[in-house]
């Protein structure tokens, strides 16, 4: 990544060294390229069966991390990234999963290239380990990446990447999310990329200093294998391709990706109106007794063909473990481009990447400086960045009649973190990040309801454990996980409904589970709406001390709300570590996506529907969308009319038509 300086600034505009420039810096290493000769010699049928096979490799990558992991994390919610990059680092192809991880790869790549040629130098069968976010290769460290070169007839021929959320990389905390942190020092120390893999055999010193930090290392240690194998997956499937086509044809497809990509997004970009849009996203709370509001601030400018995105007057960065690093920054704005501005593109970051600038200062929020704390910052600052981009860029779709379908509210706006550490109902230690929330609201559209529980647009194929797994996994035993009414902002168009989980500890040896939460967006909704819709609900947790669970059961009943479990219900602020006994029950509820559009003008037979489906409450009907419901569930149209007559009044700061009868009778 080079930053280049703004005139007459502190702030600096970030672009990554591309692999024409990076080729003249590398010594020791021959790196493969092709001519634009060859790639314009590629006919039209060889690029469409290579170019798929390319794309297909990095699902495969994913499907042997996953078959190879033990974590639920990875396994059943995908929450991992795989990605192809060419000889330099530029991502040519990126996997259907959690795209902010796989967004940070290609910064690793480059620096590896950069500082590990001469000493200890790239060699066919190395691969390198690297959970830095200073450098790249994740948002925070429990984001750890294995970065494999490809060699072929000598030369450095491309990169592969597998990149994967660990459930404890040690600090202070189970779990690395160390609550009460002040700087990196309380949390897991990151590594810079370290050759891990050498000549094809797995280096026993360098995997012993990174297990020995971790509290459940037998699990690590496989998920390092999974990564390391799919990386093998990668490499086999590729050689067999370049067997078959030849490698000036495979480079040239890569290099047309890329340029095909380049080519789409600046076409679409032109087609869109020149303009300005702002977003100021929020995060209450940078560490356990914060009781700050943090602020990034985002204005992005379309100018023909390129996108700016300038976050001047971002707060500084804190003391805390909210921060990321440029990093978390450009792993919040890459997602929102794959999905709502090239949804219809093959994702080729790598070309995509060349129409964009990003401007930011240094020792800000989401580009803090070494040794900030940053735990937090993959779900916090990064987070907090994409809910600002994706405000920006919808914005700038919707103003367009021809790309206005593909514009989408913000989605859950942020993620309800539940750490869960101890002994589980087989004796055997345990940590592990309960990913219900991935189960978000999606936001709404210009001509559609958000989809309901739907996830989250950075993890295209993102999903939450089965119930049944996470207790077969974990000593906990559920009492509900469902979706929850009027989660979803309000709008002409809802946003999808957020969810709720509840559960006890259960059938652990010992009689406490240690618990560390860590949410924000509980003062202030963190998922906007567009054009005139609500922003969704905010994050809310209850831990419930001394509940009846036990009696309830005795008698037969399963509870399905909070006011039935009696004990003591205490509201749980943004960050705390605490433990939970088996008499205590926890209850999460996360957010849902943002409206779209006036509330006032939905159809009043649609918000009917969601209150006979339970998506909105008769109250919310009311006081939200001004659609009045009789005892049968049907719209009342007199009183629908006259309500939504007076809450228009309302906003215009007018006397209300009761009010003004009152005044003619009291003037009578």
């Amino acid at each position: 990544m080079a930053l280049h300086p703004v005139a007459g600034s502190d702030k600096f505009v970030s672009t990554l060294t591309p692999t024409s420039e990076l080729r003249h810096r590398v010594r020791g290493v021959a790196l493969h390229d092709v001519s634009a000769d060859d790639v314009a010699a590629l006919d039209a049928l060889t690029y469409e069966v290579v170019r798929h096979r390319i794309a297909a490799i990095t699902e495969d990558m994913g499907d042997a991390l996953k078959r190879m992991s033990g974590s639920v994390v990875v396994t059943d919610c995908n929450d991992f990234g795989t990605l192809i990059l060419d000889e330099g680092g530029d991502s040519v192809q990126m996997g259907l999963f959690n795209t902010q991880l796989a967004a940070a790869v290609d910064l690793a790549v480059k620096w590896t290239l950069e500082n590990r040629t001469a000493n200890p130098g790239i060699r066919e069968g190395d691969m390198f380990f690297c959970n830095d976010p200073w450098v790249g290769g994740g948002l925070h460290q429990n984001d750890a990446s294995v970065l494999a070169p490809l060699f072929y007839g000598g030369e450095l021929f491309c990169w592969t990447g597998a990149v994967a959320h660990q459930v404890d990389l040690g600090g202070v905390s189970p779990g690395s999310w160390s609550v009460d942190g002040m700087d990196v020092f309380w949390e897991s120390i990151p590594i810079p990329p370290i050759k891990i893999v050498e000549a094809g055999e797995l280096r026993a010193d360098i995997e012993d200093s990174y297990l020995r930090r971790s509290r459940v290392p037998k699990l690590v240690a496989l998920d390092l294998r999974a990564k390391i194998g799919a990386n093998n997956v990668a490499h086999d499937q590729l050689r067999r391709l370049i067997d078959k086509y030849g490698p000036t044809t495979v480079k040239a497809v890569m290099r047309r990706m890329m340029d095909d990509a380049e080519s789409r997004v600046s076409k679409k970009l032109t087609s869109l109106p020149d303009g300005t849009w702002t977003s100021v996203a929020h995060q209450d709370g940078a560490r356990a007794g914060d009781r700050e509001v943090h602020k990034i601030v985002l204005t992005m400018s379309k100018v023909g063909d390129r996108l700016t995105f300038d976050f001047t007057g971002t707060d500084q960065q804190v003391d805390g473990i909210s921060n990321c690093t440029f990093a978390g920054l450009r792993g919040g704005i890459m997602p929102v481009l794959l999905t709502l501005l090239c949804g219809d593109i093959p994702w080729s970051p790598g070309g995509i990447s060349r129409r964009v600038d990003i401007i930011s200062e240094p020792g800000t929020l989401n580009n803090c400086t070494f040794p900030a704390g940053i735990g937090k910052a993959s779900v916090a600052s990064a987070w907090a960045t994409q809910n600002a981009a994706t405000e920006c860029v919808a914005s700038m779709l919707a103003a367009s009649e021809e790309h206005k379908k593909s514009a989408m509210a913000v989605g859950c706006g942020t993620w309800d973190l539940t750490l869960l550490a101890g002994v589980d109902q087989r004796g055997a230690g345990f940590a592990t990040m309960l990913c219900d929330a991935m189960a978000g609201g999606m936001g709404a559209r210009v001509d559609a309801d958000g989809v309901d529980t739907g996830g989250g647009n950075p993890i295209a194929m993102g999903r939450v454990a089965d119930a049944e797994m996470n207790e077969f996994s974990f000593p906990i035993l559920y009492l509900w996980r469902r979706e929850e009414a009027d989660s979803g902002g309000a709008g002409r168009f809802r946003g999808g409904l957020g969810g709720s989980s509840c559960f006890v500890p259960h059938d652990s040896p010992i009689d406490q589970i240690h618990l560390v939460l860590s949410a924000t967006g509980k003062a202030l909704p963190q998922a906007p709406g567009l054009s005139g819709g609500y922003p969704a609900n905010t994050q809310f947790d209850v831990l419930v001390r001394g509940a009846d669970v036990a009696k309830l059961f005795a008698n037969k009943h399963i509870p399905a709300n909070l006011e039935e479990l009696g004990g003591d219900l205490q509201i749980m602020p943004a960050h705390l570590e605490t433990e939970l006994t088996a008499q205590d029950v926890y209850f999460t509820h996360w957010q849902g996506g943002g409206g779209y559009g006036d509330p006032l003008l939905r159809e009043p037979h649609r918000v009917a529907v969601d209150v006979e489906r339970h998506r909105v409450s008769a109250a919310a009907a009311t006081t939200l969308y001004g659609v009045v419901i009789d005892g049968n569930g049907d719209v009342d149209e007199a009183q629908t009319e006259t309500r939504r007559h007076s809450l228009r009044r309302e906003r215009a700061g007018l006397a209300t038509d009761s009010e003004e009868r009152q005044e003619i009778h009291h003037a009578r």
